[in-house]
């Protein structure tokens, strides 16, 4: 019996492109691609959960790279254990491993570890590159369209009996909710 080629394929985003991911899929001659749009984060992945129902002892999982099946180790290693518990294989073609032998398994193990590390370390350079720009008087996000001076004044002009509220708006170009949100 000849093993069974199934392909799993991820992007974060709906405007992020499979193309790369399925064309190195389809030149390993995936007989099956199970594709999915979301982040690797959430635990809650239908294509993902279908693929590995689908598994049959023989079968093997092929990803582009291992990013692409999970964002943590401790997330990879349970789902190569459903893997392994159908009696499946579990192949990604970047890293080129390939968990049919031992010390597949063993590079597997040793590649997951310093992904997650690579992780962490990304996660933690942006954490103190967004406290020294902090430091630095530097606030993140969109810039205030409206300083305290101008949200003063719309305030006072809704307390006016009279207030004409699409001229309030007019006047500091300004959506009718977010007047009523900054007034309250």
């Amino acid at each position: 019996m000849s093993k069974y080629r199934i392909g799993y394929v991820r992007v974060s985003t709906h405007e992020q492109n499979l193309d790369l991911q399925l064309d190195a899929l389809e030149a390993y001659g995936c007989d099956q691609v199970f594709e999915e749009k979301g982040s690797g984060a959430k635990r809650d992945r239908r294509q993902l959960e279908n693929m590995l129902s689908q598994l049959r002892p023989k079968d093997q999982v092929i990803v582009w790279r291992l990013d692409r099946l999970a964002r943590s180790l401790k997330h990879l290693l349970e789902i190569i254990d459903v893997i392994q518990d159908r009696g499946a294989e579990f192949v990604s073609i970047t890293e080129k491993l390939d968990t049919s032998s031992p010390g597949g398994r063993l590079i597997f193990h040793v590649f997951a570890s310093i992904a997650e590390f690579e992780r962490e370390l990304m996660i933690e350079r942006t954490r103190a590159g967004l406290a020294a720009a902090r430091a630095r008087g530097r606030l993140g996000g969109r810039p205030r369209k409206w300083d305290d001076k101008d949200i003063l004044m719309m305030k006072l002009l809704m307390l006016e009996p009279n207030r004409n509220v699409k001229a309030i708006c007019d006047r500091f170009e300004i959506s009718r909710a977010s007047l009523y949100r900054l007034a309250k």
